[in-house]
């Protein structure tokens, strides 16, 4: 079997041992999967097009080259002069153009200055630092530790010097051990008794399927040849059975990848000065002795020729052209390229983003169906009838000064707009979100099983992660063994720990106390505007006063979240510093959960917001308030990851111009220059990402029953986040070190919760805020089909009227006379006890707690019985994990034996079929 090198040829694995015995017995194979990486790891790093043209980069490798025929004794001697001649002519324009192109190769971002050397890190820093000796001392460690390393100023600036780093091969294998890093051994040749019966049947369906066109979400693989599907048992790598592995190129044996993280555990090892915490590149970068550290892109995202004609340069380009590009919004994510380029952390971040978008298609379909309902039936509905027919029906002021009386009829757009989101749909589709988050979840975790094996992770754990420098310079006076690695490291003592998270705590209610703060500014700006829209001179306004006051003071609470995600993140940071975290990913997932928690109360908050009692309704208000904060936001959100950085980019561009160093000499940037201008990632990584999400995720389930559409809104959002982002990667970013990772970590607890609490909301939005169970009510118990069951929009006959209490007019002391009408279920002012509350008032309060407690239940219920049907993790991948598991000790038991034997048969000494 093959491994596809580029876009042009292939080449077929040698194995570095003989045919087992084992392979040999007639088992029953095992169905391969897509562990891709480690067998590719193999192939080449760079596709094939990109070694056509700089072969002469890459002396390592063996190009087959035909052997010499000797020559006859009928070869002229003319003929071998012109031969000779041409031979010197081409070795002299090879030499000139070399001596002409030394720094141009060079600077392809990739080697050294040699050509040979492969650069797997770029450190960068400022020639007039103070921290010379610091810097000097950290390089000496580096290379004692087996680095090689090179320095080049920029050609930007005069005060930028480059520190390329390239990591040999005895140095790999060193830390490829001591890392646990698992390498390819074997090819996969095992498949499962029931998979082999199934096989002619599947053979038969493949071919039926060719004849059908091409599915465009499926991975192109024409496209994409380096994600050929190919398997290999790995291993953990270990020196003394090297032997074991397949090696064919040392040059590509460990992917950039690989070689990039080993070389990032080196420089986070490293000591800079005598000391228990005098060491790593993070300790560096804060204290200024070095800019920035970061592996080099893979070569330009961009070609002169086109990829379809002359392959992809390289990964970076592949993954621009066939993922980056917004021609390719409607395509599959390649997402073992995504892992194989960036890590698996950043792999499993895009994988999960892919999963949620699809996902969103059902619940996006279902809630346009709802919508479509409310919209058809609108003018059809009973209660929009008669509302809009009630010409005679006076409705009391909304203000004391300067209100005027309005007929009901006034408020019938009103009416009908307010149908199209609260219908009989609502309930069906609240129920069914709240299905869907548990099934999205819990087919997710399927899905991370599947990826976690196909990406070699299934063994792997996380290491033994630094201490923070602020927490070691915080409790270095007290000291504990670490139960882990057995050495004394600072600990920080349990009173101490518990004082400050209660500050922090504390700090958390503040700031939600603030939040609460400009919720009541909001209510007390909608009371003052209500009455100044309701006696506004501009009749347009003066009609339509409901939806000036909500969209204005959606606008107004939008201008306030946003202010206040700003405060926000300071606070959050100072409350996480001041808890002193041990380590980067503690620190990581506490400053996580504050800003989720305080921008979730700050956009949710709006339910909370003590809506007006308007004429029929307050669910069209929240409806209004999400869909301009789910837009607005997510506008605001792309602009500042896409936008900001461009202008950045295009701002360093502008800078570089205006010296004239690169127009004047034409000079062509090397590759880690190139770098150095864009952008670095995130100082929070991925979190800003999964925060953007997750409150989108809680956007569309908490609410759903307020605004059918968000899922709709979430999933065109989403198809361009993730081109959004991809763009951003690949073009806008520096490369980040590729880490990796087994989940999304903290963020599926916190989706959890938001599952939990989207039941739970949604039963209050439809009971308290809808009209759907005064409408039940209604229809059951005091319309004309009480005990006659229910028949649809005939049996809401009367409902307006029965919904409106009376009230005097002459009460309010303003020259009116009459009576007018509220909505409330309150006694008339003629009756003996008025103004109070009607038995329809306790009717419709029982039912609104009873539907509240039935619908949590029933819904609760029903996820928690479809949690338990779906099983984390397939039953053919458990079978597979177990089998291949007792075929790798298998085989790694005969591959030492067969070994052994060799070397004794080499050696000339009996040997036996034994284990030694």
């Amino acid at each position: 079997s093959c491994l596809w090198t580029g876009n042009i040829s292939s080449y077929c694995i040698k194995f570095g041992m003989n045919t087992s015995k084992s392979e040999t017995v007639k088992d029953h194979p095992l169905k391969p999967s897509r562990r891709s990486m480690p067998c590719l790891a193999q192939s080449q790093t760079h596709p094939q097009s990109l070694s056509k043209h700089s072969s002469f980069l890459q002396p390592n490798r063996v190009q087959p080259q035909p052997r010499p025929q000797p020559l006859s004794a009928g070869t002229s001697t003319a003929t071998f002069a012109v031969r000779l001649f041409i031979f010197l002519i081409a070795i002299f324009s090879v030499f000139f153009f070399y001596l002409l192109q030394t720094d141009a190769m060079a600077s392809s971002g990739l080697f050294f200055k040699d050509g040979k050397k492969r650069i797997d890190y770029i450190l960068v820093y400022k020639k007039s630092s103070p921290q010379v000796e610091k810097r000097s001392t950290f390089e000496k460690n580096l290379r004692a530790e087996g680095l090689m390393l090179e320095r080049e100023p920029a050609v930007t600036n005069s005060d930028i010097m480059f520190v390329k780093i390239h990591c040999p091969w005895e140095t790999l294998c060193k830390y490829a051990e001591r890392m646990n890093i698992r390498m390819p051994f074997r090819k996969k040749c095992y498949y499962t008794d029931w998979r082999s019966k199934t096989m002619g049947r599947l053979r038969n369906m493949r071919e039926l399927k060719s004849w059908l066109p091409r599915n465009p979400m499926k991975l192109d693989k024409e496209a994409l040849p380096d994600l050929e599907e190919t398997d290999c048992y790995t291993a953990p790598f270990s020196r003394a059975r090297i032997h074991h592995f397949t090696i064919n190129n040392k040059d590509s044996f460990f992917s950039n990848s690989t070689r990039s993280r080993i070389v990032h555990h080196m420089l986070q090892r490293t000591k800079y000065e005598d000391g228990k915490s005098k060491m790593g590149i993070n300790r560096l970068l804060n204290n200024g002795t070095y800019e920035a550290a970061f592996p080099p892109h893979e070569g330009s995202h961009k070609s002169r020729h086109p990829i379809k004609t002359h392959g992809a340069q390289n990964h970076r380009h592949l993954l621009y052209e066939r993922w980056a590009r917004w021609g390719m919004w409607y395509k599959y994510q390649p997402l073992d390229l995504i892992r194989r380029y960036f890590g698996e952390k950043i792999g499993l971040y895009f994988a999960w983003l892919g999963w949620y978008t699809g996902m969103l298609i059902p619940a996006a379909l279902v809630g346009l169906f709802v919508f479509l309902y409310g919209l058809f039936t609108m003018d059809s509905s009973q209660v929009s009838k008669e509302i809009c027919e009630a010409n005679e029906t006076i409705m009391c002021p909304m203000c004391e000064r300067n209100c005027t009386l309005q007929k009901l009829n006034e408020s019938c757009i009103y009416a009908k707009v307010t149908h199209l989101f609260d219908n009989g749909g609502t309930v069906f589709f609240a129920i069914f979100m709240a299905i869907w988050a548990t099934v999205f979840l819990e087919f997710w975790k399927r899905r991370r099983a599947v990826l976690t094996y196909d990406w070699d992770l299934i063994d792997w754990e996380d290491e033994e992660e630094e201490l923070r420098p602020q927490f070691e310079a915080k409790y270095s006076q007290v000291e504990r063994v670490n139960p882990i690695t057995g050495k004394p490291e600072p600990f920080q003592p349990f009173p101490d720990k518990l004082s400050r998270l209660m500050v922090s705590v504390s700090g958390i209610f503040f700031m939600i106390s603030l939040v609460l703060t400009a919720v009541f500014a909001v209510v007390v700006y909608r009371l003052v505007a209500m009455e100044q829209f309701a006696s506004f001179k501009w009749y347009f306004i003066k009609k339509y006063w409901q939806f000036a006051t909500s969209g204005t003071g959606v606008c107004i609470n939008f201008m306030i979240i946003m202010s206040l995600n700003v405060v926000y993140e300071k606070v959050a940071y100072l409350l996480t510093d001041l808890e002193h975290p041990r380590t980067e990913s503690e620190w990581e997932n506490s400053f996580a959960l504050k800003m989720f928690l305080f921008q979730f109360v700050n956009l949710n908050i709006i339910f909370a917001n003590l809506h007006l009692k308007e004429n029929f309704g307050c669910l069209i208000d929240l409806c209004l308030q999400m869909g301009v904060i789910m837009v607005l936001k997510q506008m605001w959100n792309n602009f500042m990851e896409l936008g900001y950085p461009l202008l950045q980019n295009w701002w360093s561009r502008r800078k570089m111009k205006r010296g004239g160093q690169l127009m004047e000499h034409k000079i062509s940037l090397p590759q880690w220059e190139k770098d150095w201008n864009l952008q670095p990632m995130n100082l929070h990584g991925l979190m800003d990402e999964y925060l953007e999400m997750v409150l989108q995720f809680g956007f569309t389930t908490i609410f759903v029953a307020a605004f059918p559409l968000a899922p709709l809104l979430a999933l065109l959002n989403n198809i361009i986040e993730i081109r959004l982002d991809a763009y951003k990667f690949v073009t806008q970013w520096r490369r980040p070190m590729p880490a990796r990772a087994t989940d999304i970590g903290i963020w599926y607890g916190i989706l959890e919760g938001i599952g939990v609490l989207a039941v739970i909301t949604n039963a209050f939005v439809i009971a308290i805020t809808s009209d759907y169970i005064p409408r039940f009510v209604y229809a059951y118990k005091y319309g004309p089909c009480t005990d006659q069951g229910y028949r649809q929009e005939k049996c809401l006959k009367g409902y307006v009227n029965s919904s409106l209490s009376v009230f005097d007019l002459s009460e309010l002391g303003m020259g009116y006379s009459g009576y007018c009408r509220y909505r409330d279920y309150r006694a008339p002012p003629w009756s003996s006890t008025p103004y109070e509350f009607t038995l329809q008032f306790w009717h419709v309060l029982a039912a609104r707690l009873a539907f509240i407690i039935v619908f949590e239940h029933l819904v609760f219920g029903i996820k928690s019985f479809i949690a338990y049907l779906i099983p984390d993790m397939p039953k053919d991948l458990c079978d597979r994990m177990r089998r291949e598991k007792y075929l790798v000790q298998e085989m790694m038991y005969e591959a030492e034996l067969e070994h052994l034997q060799k070397e004794r048969k080499k050696n000339g000494k009996q040997y036996h079929h034994e284990w030694p």
